[in-house]
């Protein structure tokens, strides 16, 4: 970090490329977009479809603010992921037992039958990613990745208080 407010410029500068919170964002974005071209263009969806459905098909019955809450999405994302999975089949709607205000989400037949083609799918691109990296830098990522989303989720706190 450069630091030009002692001739007069403009005070410390943050270079993008070397500052964490970027990288992983950037990294982040490319990942997910090599992966949602991949199936935008087999099933027509978008990243936050996709998500909501991931989300479903490992916890059935969760409603739009949990999947929300559960994926990291905005909740307006999801209301319309959620809307369109509805209108082409892929999710249905219903209303909880236990709370007649609280709807349930889950994948419909046709829905389940995507996310299974899907799901290989993106397993092929997290497999061509980490093969980059030999079996104990895989570990390591996993330990480091858990580190670092301990410290944030900690830091998140933090600010909440």
């Amino acid at each position: 970090m450069n630091d030009d407010s002692s001739n007069g410029g403009p005070g410390p500068v943050l270079k993008l490329e070397t500052f964490l919170p970027y990288r992983l964002s950037v990294l982040a974005n490319r990942v997910s977009a090599a992966i949602a071209q991949d199936y935008a263009e087999r099933f027509d969806m978008t990243v936050p479809e996709w998500r909501t459905m991931a989300a479903l098909g490992e916890h059935p019955g969760l409603s739009a603010a949990e999947v929300a809450t559960f994926t990291e999405q905005d909740k307006v994302a999801v209301s319309r992921a959620v809307a369109r999975l509805i209108e082409a089949g892929r999710l249905t709607r219903s209303t909880a037992p236990e709370d007649r205000r609280r709807s349930v989400l889950r994948l419909s037949a046709a829905g389940q039958r995507i996310y299974r083609q899907i799901v290989p799918v993106a397993r092929a691109h997290e497999a061509n990613l980490v093969a980059a990296l030999s079996p104990e830098e895989r570990r390591q990522l996993d330990k480091l990745l858990d580190k670092l989303f301990t410290a944030a989720t900690a830091d998140l706190k933090r600010g909440k208080r």
